[in-house]
């Protein structure tokens, strides 16, 4: 290992620039005749519209142009799309219903985008939008996923709002298995809605080339070959090789990024029609409405033990919220990437789950920072922690007994787990807690006035997303392999060119880092470039921790090719055979010699021609790859959360905080360790603090910064990480994804220290101090006879 290799705490290339305000994001660049938009949003959750009056609008000064759903489909706009087929129980295909960019005929939710106006300036273009004039037959709305069924139809085409009803697993075996059971316990979870907020809003500029009759589009997207993609094929906006799509610095995105928006389909149709670059740039309280949220799941759980405390089976039946309109994955979150995880880490031979995904008046729901992972994880951890309590089992104990202990595993819902070690993570996350002296720290607290809980979270999390195999036999439209492509320029510099795209990663840091470990040169000469359908070939973007484990592979791969191709110029520059050539740190020798030439060399000589005269071999050194998993990677560990709770109001402080994971090699365990810092505030964030609340009319009442509570550093506490070892055998690397753990562990961790603390076992999401204290205040009451 270099220096800057493989494994070394390398601090990020990238920041200097995002720490001095040098960063590029979408919302700096400014186009030659740039005009801006703003769009008039729908104020009902649900209604017709009658008409639209857009003359008020249109003769304002500096209006270019106002345009609704009728002039985009005159123009054959097509809709946006779900890009995962799944089918429900009885074989019928999901219920997937038109989602036209701009409203035509009816709204369904609240921030539904109805006309948009184009104008020579910002201020201009939003003083047109309230001359707008919408004539709108208000109707019934459902915003509660477990009323909707029952509630107003939303869509012709899904009867009682269900856009499927699907199940994994075996019913029958289930069923047996809980009827010998020993105990059962049985929880009913609501996993809270979410709003995303990353911390860069949404933006497009779209730009239409009359000349070569191509659009360029500078998106916040977390996957511009995809969005170039879906654009043109689905869309039907322009060919495919006659639309870029160029994303450079994202502020963040954490899934929400990854789907295709109405308002950058909306710029770069808008900029054809007016002749001029269009720049929209989201503001937070438009985000709110306008950005998929996440999470929103009503379930009931139940989970069957025998005599010994092993868990012999695990029924599921969940009720999944996707909003007004299927977004661009969707589908997948709530089933293949939700279901497939209910094993957790435990030996679990029988498992069965059904989720309904409904239809309701609000904004589309779709994949949030881990994705279906952290659902499943809350479900499972929270069953096993009040099973624990249920039984009189100490809870690591309880979870020893059930841990799978040989792999690879097969579970009874799909996913095959490759390799891991959880007796290690648990036994190393017991002993940093110093766990066998909570008693006495409890009652200290005791003695303060104040309750103490602690909590347990041992997760697992399928990631790497892909392989396309795999998801293709379960529904995906497209695979999920990654490219890179790797050029050695003649001074020996190196450029990497990936379809994964950064947003908050670190990838031009731990990038790089892998070709220095390989190639044994500086890691400033060496550069990442990502993000643009021009330069980048076609790649699939990042999300689902892929990057690392999929993207880096093929980065691993393409080194090897180059490594290979360099063997065989540094064979001609040292007139040796190529078998004889050997590479190590930066340096090529004939074996057995003193005969040497470094990477500088050998690099110069590639790219000499005339050398080659005769010789069966090209000029140039630059390698492409392309690689597709054979297998997920099961990321997992252990989290343990420790609170103190003021009885007197409810307030939760998190007093302790222990995370051992096991992410395989672990390219840069600062970088590493930051994600999980991260990934544990945004747990928290949903365990303590946010709520995406709608009213009975469908209505955000949690639409600001002043009504949806984000966690601030007063919330967090410090945190002890630490990691343990296993190799993925699944990739070249042996790496596995990071970034969504701590958001995934979090939230079970948080609850269950917290119901630990109070001897409550129905607190709500989030824990809020009034939904704490009145749980505190159901404890004092005597119970009622039933």
């Amino acid at each position: 290992m270099t220096g800057t290799g493989i494994g070394a705490a390398v601090r990020r290339k990238e920041d200097l620039r995002f720490i001095t305000g040098r960063g590029h994001y979408t919302d700096d660049i400014s186009r030659p005749g740039q005009a801006y938009a703003c769009f008039l949003r729908s104020p009902h959750a649900h209604a017709r519209i009658r008409s639209i009056d857009t003359s008020a609008a249109a003769n304002l000064p500096g209006v270019l142009a106002v345009l609704t759903g009728a002039e985009l489909q005159a123009d054959k706009i097509g809709n946006l799309i779900c890009g995962w087929m799944i089918h429900s129980k009885d074989g019928s295909p999901m219920k997937m219903a038109p989602h036209p960019a701009l409203a035509v005929g009816k709204v369904c939710y609240v921030g539904d985008p109805v006309a948009v106006v184009v104008a020579e300036t910002l201020p201009q273009a939003k003083d047109a939008a309230e001359k707008i004039v919408v004539d709108y037959e208000v109707l019934p709305a459902v915003a509660d996923p477990a009323k909707a069924k029952e509630g107003p139809q939303i869509h012709e085409v899904a009867p009682r709002n269900t856009i499927y009803e699907w199940a994994l697993g075996d019913k029958a075996a289930t069923d047996a298995a809980f009827a010998s059971a020993r105990h059962v316990t049985r929880l009913d979870i609501v996993n809270n809605r979410l709003a995303p907020n990353a911390l860069e809003p949404r933006a497009a500029i779209g730009e239409y080339d009359a000349g070569s009759d191509s659009f360029t589009l500078w998106n916040t997207t977390q996957n511009p070959h995809v969005a170039r993609l879906v654009i043109s094929a689905f869309v039907g906006l322009a060919p495919e090789h006659k639309l870029r799509v160029i994303a450079p610095d994202v502020g963040g995105g954490f899934g929400s990024k990854i789907f295709i928006y109405p308002e950058e389909v909306v710029a770069l149709w808008a900029s054809k029609r007016v002749g001029r670059p269009v720049k929209w740039t989201c503001d937070r309280s438009e985000a709110f409405l306008a950005d998929a949220h996440g999470r929103d799941h009503v379930t009931h759980a139940e989970m069957a033990f025998d005599d010994k405390g092993k868990i012999v089976g695990l029924r599921v039946h969940t009720i999944a919220n996707l909003g007004a309109y299927m977004s661009t994955f969707s589908s997948s979150i709530p089933t293949y990437l939700y279901a497939t995880l209910l094993s957790g880490q435990y030996a679990i031979p029988h498992i069965y789950c059904e989720v309904d995904a409904v239809y309701t008046n609000t904004v589309p729901v779709d994949a949030y920072r881990g994705a279906g992972r952290p659902e499943a994880t809350f479900v499972v951890e929270r069953l096993v922690e009040v099973g624990a309590r249920e039984l009189g089992i100490d809870p690591p104990e309880l979870r020893r007994r059930n841990f799978i202990k040989s792999f690879p595993h097969q579970t009874p819902v799909i996913m095959t787990y490759d390799a891991g070690d959880y007796e290690a993570s648990l036994r190393k996350a017991l002993e940093i807690a110093d766990y066998k002296n909570f008693p006495k720290r409890k009652r200290e607290s005791a003695r303060r006035g104040k309750l103490r809980g602690i909590g347990f979270s041992t997760y697992i999390e399928a990631c790497g997303i892909a392989p396309s195999q795999a998801v293709g036999s379960l529904g995906a439209g497209v695979g999920l392999w990654e490219s890179a492509e790797v050029r050695v320029n003649p001074t020996g510099s190196v450029e990497v060119l990936t379809g994964s795209h950064s947003h908050g990663q670190g990838h031009e840091t731990t990038f790089a880092q892998l070709v220095s470990d390989r190639l044994g040169i500086p890691i400033e000469n060496v550069s990442v470039i990502h993000g643009d359908t021009d330069k980048v070939q076609f790649g699939m973007g990042t999300y689902g921790s892929r990057s690392g484990a999929v993207g880096m592979s093929a980065i691993a791969k393409a080194l090897d090719k180059v490594e290979a191709k360099a063997k065989k110029v540094a064979s001609h520059l040292l007139e040796a055979a190529e078998g004889d050539i050997e590479f190590k740190d930066g340096k090529f020798i004939v074996s057995g010699t003193d005969k040497s030439a470094t990477w500088a060399d050998v690099a110069l000589h590639a790219y000499i021609a005339h050398k080659f005269s005769g010789q069966e071999l090209e000029p140039g050194l630059k390698e492409g790859a392309f690689y597709d998993p054979t297998n997920f990677t099961f990321p997992a560990g252990c989290h343990i959360c420790e609170v103190e709770v003021d009885p007197d109001t409810g307030e939760v402080t998190i007093v302790g905080w222990t995370a051992v994971d096991d992410f395989g090699v672990v390219i840069n365990p600062m970088i590493v360790e930051g994600q999980v810092h991260g990934g544990i505030a945004q747990g928290v964030g949903q365990a303590l603090l946010e709520h995406a609340v709608y009213n009975s009319d469908g209505q955000l009442v949690t639409g600001s910064l002043m009504d949806y509570a984000m966690p601030r550093a007063g919330n967090l506490p410090s945190y002890k990480v630490d990691m343990t070892v296993t190799r993925c055998p699944s990739n070249p690397l042996g790496v596995k994804g990071c970034g969504e753990a701590g958001a995934i562990a979090a939230p079970a961790a948080v609850i269950n220290a917290v119901t630990d603390a109070v001897g409550v076992e129905d607190i709500p999401m989030p824990a809020t101090p009034q939904a704490v204290w009145s749980a505190i205040r159901s404890r004092a009451q005597p119970r009622q006879a039933a």
